[in-house]
């Protein structure tokens, strides 16, 4: 195997321009001045201290550069994924906070190794079991969760309540306790990220909100008014430990990895795919799978938390011109040195600026067009999407996740378990058959009927099929003499259907009706071919096409007719 294949930097750097150099590096700092403020944020979500948020911003574009497909792709904290992770360790009861950040971190190595695992196995599609729908509404559960968790931030109180009523109940009571400096700050900056989001997109928002508050704090001695602030943050590099939590529930930890890895590779792959379409780029979901491995593990291993691709990040390097992974690596470089040489002043950023940029990337979670959008398609998945959104406010992130994969799963099967089928017929004058529903001056061949299933036959809807085909042949004035199933449309058939269809042979034939197959696969004609239904319903009773049994049964019915006459 190629080693370009295993490292896709080379291929990158081996195509090398040296006018690209100059945009590399203005987009990684770039991507770099939008990542700062939403690495020192992100972590209080989970109850992490800010420079594990600066470590999962440094060494994940790093992993990705190496090992990740996309030339212009960034990673990084993700809100869902951070959501995910504070109520895993909730889930886990990490208590302290040395303990907290080994978990988080051990939690990234976890998913890192289940992302090598499922790309190096083809497992790319698992990232399709969280419909759009579904998708949406979850993320806008992680949103409103995450907003009623800054409340008590923006304001200066203090919200010890979980869940989603107890916060605004507690918030209800606390209310006359606001303390005013915090909360002006918090929606001032709130209001101008709005403002900019609206008016000047391409502007690094979140690191014109950071850099005002801290301007703010340190000419109005903002600690003295008693806002909380940030506090010191350890001015270095961050170092290689591989975590090793104990005490802690095995399968609680599985759980909640699993959830994890669904969260961040489906957002994920949003942001890759949505970018790739964008720019007409192909996105191998396996492959992609082995980048955001990369960036979790190097994560992990040097004190980080689980992160994924960042819509945030990719926007500005698209938009600035980044041209490959070594954007990814100047970003670093860039994260490194403000570690080292900018500690310091970070700790007087006040606690209600992060409030603002977390409630802000909140909101843009929230897709509210696409909701309207909905409602207007398909009032079904409207109500999805409310499922999704309520089940992550009613019973958390991670088990609000697990309500969305099922439901995604519980409609497809409810779904697949009721196929769509039809009678068809011919119209007279034209070749061919057509649907009876569909055509008014279609009608069905005398004496034959022809059913149509839309869908595979297996065993959850083996029974219904089975009913549907018997009843089919009562929609006529009279019994047929031939009962054609076209299977053209039946993909994958299993031995649970075999036996339906056999007991619906049997009990055609005990009514004087001959039943026909038309139209088999070839992997379902072995199949009945095996089982010996095939020799039960006879050689010349399995054709090519419905076509060719209509014309078969015409055919003979003519040639009885010229018998009978003789």
């Amino acid at each position: 195997m190629q080693l370009s294949r295993i490292i896709p930097l080379l291929d990158q750097l081996r195509g090398y321009r040296a006018g690209w150099l100059g945009a590399d590096v203005v987009a990684g700092l770039s991507v770099a001045a939008v990542a700062l403020p939403t690495a020192i944020a992100y972590p209080a979500i989970m109850g992490l201290p800010p420079q594990t948020g600066l470590y999962a911003a440094i060494l994940p574009p790093i992993g990705y550069a190496l090992f990740g497909p996309s030339r212009r792709l960034m990673t990084g904290p993700d809100t869902a994924t951070c959501m995910m992770v504070a109520s895993a360790l909730l889930g886990l009861g990490a208590a302290g906070m040395d303990e907290r950040i080994m978990v988080a971190a051990a939690f990234a190595i976890a998913v890192g190794l289940a992302c090598l695992a499922a790309g190096s196995l083809g497992l790319g599609f698992i990232a399709n079991f969280l419909s759009k729908p579904v998708l949406m509404g979850f993320l806008a559960g992680v949103a409103l969760d995450l907003i009623i968790g800054q409340l008590g931030k923006l304001t200066g109180l203090s919200l010890v309540s979980d869940g989603l009523l107890g916060p605004l109940a507690d918030f209800t009571r606390k209310l006359g306790s606001t303390h005013l400096p915090t909360l002006i700050l918090g929606l001032g900056l709130l209001a101008l990220l709005r403002m900019l989001r609206r008016w000047v997109p391409r502007l690094p928002g979140p690191l014109v909100a950071v850099g005002l508050g801290l301007l703010l704090s340190l000419a109005l001695d903002f600690r003295d008014m008693g806002m909380k602030l940030v506090g010191a943050i350890p001015q270095a590099l961050p170092a290689f430990a591989l975590p090793l939590p104990t005490g802690l529930s095995l399968e609680n930890f599985v759980l909640a990895t699993v959830g994890v890895l669904l969260v961040s590779f489906s957002s994920g792959i949003v942001t890759a795919r949505s970018f790739g379409l964008k720019n007409h780029e192909t996105v191998d979901a396996n492959r992609e799978l082995i980048g955001f491995g990369a960036a979790n593990i190097a994560s992990g291993l040097f004190g980080g938390f689980p992160v994924t691709s960042s819509d945030s990040r990719t926007a500005v390097n698209y938009a600035v011109g980044g041209k490959t992974q070594l954007a990814g690596l100047v970003a670093a470089a860039a994260l490194t040195a403000v570690v080292v040489f900018f500690g310091n002043g970070l700790a007087y950023l006040p606690i209600a600026a992060l409030s603002a940029v977390l409630i802000s990337a909140a909101l843009d979670l929230i897709d509210f067009n696409g909701f309207t959008l909905l409602w207007r398609l398909s009032r079904v998945e409207f109500v999805f999407a409310l499922v999704g959104m309520l089940s992550v406010l009613s019973f958390g992130v991670l088990r609000g996740v697990i309500i969305a994969v099922l439901t995604t799963l519980t409609h497809l099967l409810w779904v697949a378990s009721q196929p769509r089928d039809a009678l068809l017929g011919g119209i007279p004058g034209r070749e061919g058959l057509y649907k009876l529903h569909r055509h008014r001056d279609a009608a069905a061949i005398p004496g034959l009927t022809i059913y149509l299933p839309e869908g595979s036959l297996v065993f959850f809807n083996a029974e219904y099929v089975k009913h549907r085909l018997l009843k089919s042949v009562t929609r006529t004035p009279a019994l047929p003499l031939w009962l054609v199933l076209d299977a053209s449309a039946i993909g994958y058939l299993d031995t649970t259907a075999l036996d339906a269809l056999e007991d619906a042979r049997a009990t055609l034939a005990a009514r004087g009706i001959k039943l026909a197959v038309a139209g088999l696969h070839s992997r379902a004609r072995g199949l009945i071919e095996r089982s010996g239904l095939a020799a039960r319903l006879g050689p010349d009773m399995i054709f090519h096409s419905a076509e060719d049994a209509a014309d078969a049964f015409q055919a003979r019915q003519v040639q009885a007719v010229r018998d009978n006459s003789v």
